[in-house]
């Protein structure tokens, strides 16, 4: 995941900023503050990419990554819409408690750009809806250039998203949360339709850090710069954060491992997923093979 890179990310400020005045109000909504749902993993499942991950002789890499992890980002629904069969055969093959986030077409949000797109949304969404209850959160990606001048289009995808499947929303433009009345709408927007608001934490783009919650959901996207030891700091401090939210209300998260360079994605949600058991108790399965390898 290249978004947000930079040459030197030692200048970057990684401290994570103060929730938005309203997050703590959203949490509050929670109508079982004591049940806490979490999902962690990765963005991809196929050993090009998830390096030192697999044991040797894996040929089937869904079913070994699912037996390590709960979750997935399924970014290759962004690329192209798979045909039901193929959400059926990923539905057999992982176990009955993973659980799929697709990401849905780029027709949608990049060449369309959110108009005249509801035909395709509903074949994005008949065919993801083959994962059954494996299927977690669909998201959308909205690209970067795509400006709050066509809030109108969100507005009516928004309005239109009557499915009875959640969905998270990521805004790249800086316009959408550092333009107070246009930011101010969007949250409203968002919250009366029951979107999530999903976080990037990326080094290069530290404006979209809005720590705005719209849900009692909290998607997370986060990106490390590939440098070890302050990439597990800054999952250290997220924890921190998490901790906070739990106590205030929040009632599912979905952590997802990135890198700008995937060389140990697995390694870092491992480290994740480590803490956060010590922290809140949680009880996550920890990667077999990077425990072994002693890779965090």
């Amino acid at each position: 995941m290249k978004f947000g890179q930079v040459n030197d990310p030692a200048k970057i400020d990684f401290t994570i900023p103060p929730d938005h005045p309203d997050t703590p109000k959203v949490l509050k909504q929670a109508s079982k503050p004591d049940d806490f749902e979490v999902y962690v993993g990765c963005a991809k499942w196929n050993k090009k990419d998830l390096k030192n991950f697999f044991p040797k002789g894996v040929k089937d890499e869904l079913a070994y990554y699912s037996s390590q992890f709960n979750c997935i980002e399924l970014n290759a629904t962004f690329y192209r819409l798979f045909p039901p069969e193929t959400f059926g055969k990923w539905y057999t093959t992982v176990p009955e408690n993973f659980r799929f986030f697709p990401k849905l077409e780029q027709t949608i949000s990049h060449y369309k750009r959110l108009k005249d797109v509801q035909e395709t949304v509903e074949h994005n969404v008949a065919n993801m809806l083959h994962l059954k209850e494996k299927l977690g959160m669909p998201f959308l990606q909205m690209h970067d250039n795509f400006a709050p001048k066509d809030f109108d289009r969100v507005v009516t995808f928004v309005e239109s998203w009557t499915y009875d499947v959640p969905l998270a929303i990521e805004f790249r433009h800086t316009g959408w949360y550092n333009d107070a009345a246009v930011s101010s709408q969007l949250y409203a927007l968002l919250e009366k339709h029951g979107i999530t608001n999903v976080l990037v934490d990326t080094a290069g783009r530290r404006d979209l850090m809005h720590m705005r919650l719209t849900t009692t959901t909290a998607f997370i996207r986060w990106v490390g710069a590939n440098e070890p030891q302050s990439d597990r700091l800054r999952l250290d401090e997220w924890i921190g954060r998490i901790a906070k939210w739990k106590k205030a209300g929040l009632q599912k998260l979905f952590f997802f491992v990135h890198q700008n360079d995937e060389q140990e994605s697995p390694a870092l949600a491992a480290h994740f997923i480590e803490r956060l058991n010590k922290k809140l108790g949680t009880a996550l399965a920890i990667p077999k093979t990077l425990e072994v390898k002693g890779l965090f």
